[in-house]
């Protein structure tokens, strides 16, 4: 163990609970302890954060991951991912401080944003953080007056037109302007120490990268020629987080060791990085959703159906949408297909159904077009693969994260969901667990739980309880969450 998880923060719990078991109990629970203020969770699987680990090890052994801390930001994930030894991709100054407040060292932090604010810069200067990219004369420029030491990596463009992110379009220098941004550097005696691209998420054709790694080896050599010490190739992001993705992540594995084995051959002395995001944590996380209000619109029946009863379609109303948990359907052009927490019986009638957010808006349509069976208010909706860019990345409040709760019903020993003030906002959120696992244990189990005498306790730190209040049943940690966003629970390694 690195250190990053304290022995202090866990306590025993029995094996045995699935993801689709404890949706199950949380639901229940939500309802029973809340009296309907819960509108949403996440359940987080981390077991499934550690094999993605070991899967990218296997098939990118001369690659060193380093997460995307914007895609995720539960500390869950976090602390997980730095005891695994993994680097960390910051976007801003709340990211860096993020993960250096849980022990991630300077060296270990590359801040990966090409634009970035000057406060953003003087505080890499300050807490050690060397390692910066740049795309531009202008941002050149700001790091030569508030960082002059850092090592900077350039970000050229890439082909992504296949895309669905298009990241060329705002960050990243074409390879002609390369010699020049490098010269400017030269002479600004600043150190330029490598390359970087990113290829955008959801990118279909593997050669991507191959052109992208071939595009980086002439920039090296106009390096080399300048007479900078290049010696960092970083692959950026756009690894597929699903199992059915159009291209497989072992298909894109293989045309970056070609790539690598051509321009970049092991002895080389390159350090090569990757940043990944959606690969770690997108299939790690389910989502439960309660359905807050229902609209039955009747239809107009057509010639043949007048003589019977009118067809309705059902519109319901969740507490989550477009703006928040599913900005995949803006961004990405999603449609979320829910699961059923009550599986209908074969004889129940369909409707065709559309699910909505909580907006006053003709935009925050979810999915529409899903046939479903008649449900109720209050009825749970689950959907897979939900852990990329949708827990609220702003989970530092003042930079200190709080702690919420749940609870253990003493005969069951089943986790439930419990209401804990949260000091920061002053208002009722819904607890979390934590499910940790450690890779040298072939089997492990992970989650916390004040005793249920110990419920909504905090004191105005969000701390709950003292260690003698814990069950003694397993290790674990609390989760810390923003006071607007859904709380996570986090399942254990199989």
């Amino acid at each position: 163990m690195a250190g990053y998880l304290s022995e202090s923060d866990f306590v025993m719990v029995e094996e045995g609970f699935s993801t689709r078991d404890l949706l199950e109990e949380l639901t229940l629970g939500a309802s029973q302890a809340t009296t309907g203020k819960v509108a949403a969770f996440f359940v987080a699987d981390l077991g499934a954060v550690v094999r993605k680990h070991f899967c990218f090890l296997k098939y990118l052994p001369r690659v060193r991951p380093f997460y995307a801390v914007r895609c995720n930001s539960s500390l869950g994930v976090l602390k997980v991912l730095a005891e695994l030894g993994l680097g960390f991709s910051c976007a801003s100054k709340a990211e860096m401080e993020l993960v250096q407040h849980i022990g991630v060292p300077a060296s270990k932090i590359i801040c990966a944003n090409p634009c970035k604010q000057v406060a953003q810069i003087k505080y890499a200067a300050k807490h050690g953080v060397r390692l910066l990219s740049f795309d531009n004369e202008v941002e050149l420029a700001k790091v030569v007056k508030s960082h002059p030491s850092a090592k900077m990596v350039l970000c050229i463009a890439t082909q992504d037109s296949h895309s669905l992110n298009h990241l060329s379009l705002r960050f990243g220098a074409s390879l002609k302007s390369c010699r020049h941004l490098l010269e400017n550097a030269k002479q600004s005696h600043v150190e330029v120490v490598g390359v970087s691209f990113h290829i955008g998420s959801g990118c279909p054709d593997p050669q991507a990268y191959a052109q992208s790694i071939a595009d980086a080896r002439l920039v090296f050599q106009m390096g080399a020629e300048l007479g900078h010490t290049m010696n960092i190739l970083d692959l950026g992001g756009g690894f597929p987080g699903l199992e059915g993705a159009k291209v497989r992540f072992e298909e894109m594995a293989s045309v970056i060791n070609s790539a690598l084995d051509l321009y970049f051959p092991e002895g080389c002395g390159v350090d090569i990085l990757a940043e990944l995001g959606r690969y770690y944590v997108t299939s790690a996380f389910t989502v439960a959703v309660s359905i807050v209000a229902k609209k039955e619109v009747l239809d107009q029946p057509s010639r043949e159906e007048q003589t019977g009863a009118a067809p309705k379609s059902i519109v319901y109303h969740l507490d989550e949408g477009v703006y928040g948990v599913f900005n995949s359907v803006l961004f990405d052009n999603t449609c979320p297909t829910p699961a059923l927490q009550k599986k209908p019986s074969a004889d129940q009638p369909l409707y065709s159904s559309s699910l909505w957010g909580p907006a006053v808006d003709g935009c925050d349509c979810v999915a529409e077009g899903l046939w479903l069976p008649q449900l109720q208010v209050g009825d749970w909706l689950v959907f897979d693969n939900m852990g990329a860019y949708t827990v609220d990345t702003k989970s530092l409040l003042g930079g200190k994260p709080f702690k919420g709760s749940c609870c253990l019903q003493k005969k069951t020993r089943t986790p439930r969901v419990c209401a804990n003030l949260c000091p920061a906002a002053g208002r009722s959120q819904t607890a979390c667990v934590w499910a940790l696992s450690s890779p040298q244990q072939a089997s492990c189990e992970w989650a916390c739980f004040p005793r249920e005498s110990q419920r909504g306790q905090g004191d105005a730190s969000g701390e709950v309880g003292e260690a003698a209040s814990w069950y003694p049943l397993a290790r674990t940690l609390v989760l810390a969450l923003p006071p607007h966003a859904p709380p996570v629970v986090f399942l254990p390694c199989k």
